[in-house]
């Protein structure tokens, strides 16, 4: 694998046009065990679906959809949720960071996560929540990358596969642009 990787944004229209791409990697993910909202088996059509879905909250200017690319490969993805609670104008989520299980060990999480906080600090977003399976490689980058843990929620979600997981929630405060 090139070890050039860049990160970007994705237009809407982008992210119509990437919809078997982005499946590919969120498939991956799922089938390699990640707890990220999906049980097996991970079928095309789920995961075309939910990136649909995804790219209409892009297109609707509720959500920011950022990629890595690797020789021109996605090999990974996380959103900034945008729309929040007409209370909470103030915060974001971060959502589905993955990446590739071919990819990984690079810096690309690391990566896709500062890239999610400066689109977030570009939002004018000041507070960035995030969860993710407890003991998980996510838990350690967040960890390492300056984020809040919250706290622990037990068998708060399951395993692609069945089987219950805890789930740790993190805070980042941050200042926008």
């Amino acid at each position: 694998m090139n070890e050039t990787v860049t990160i970007r944004t994705l237009s809407p229209r982008e992210a119509d046009l990437q919809l078997g791409a982005l499946s590919d990697v969120l498939i991956d993910c799922v089938e390699g065990g990640a707890s990220v909202s999906f049980m097996l088996p991970m079928t095309r059509d789920k995961a075309g679906a939910f990136w649909s879905r995804v790219a209409e909250g892009v297109a609707a200017g509720a959500r920011i959809l950022l990629v890595a690319e690797n020789g021109g490969d996605i090999v990974g993805t996380v959103q900034v949720i945008l729309d929040q609670p007409e209370n909470q104008p103030h915060r974001a989520d971060i959502a589905k960071m993955l990446v590739h299980r071919r990819a990984r060990k690079r810096g690309i999480g690391a990566a896709l996560m500062r890239a999610a906080e400066d689109a977030a600090r570009k939002a004018g977003k000041s507070v960035l929540v995030l969860d993710t399976v407890t003991g998980s490689d996510g838990e350690r980058l967040y960890t390492r990358l300056g984020w809040q843990r919250v706290g622990v929620i037990p068998n708060y979600a399951l395993w692609p596969q069945g089987g219950l997981c805890d789930t740790t929630y993190f805070h980042k405060q941050i200042t926008p642009a």
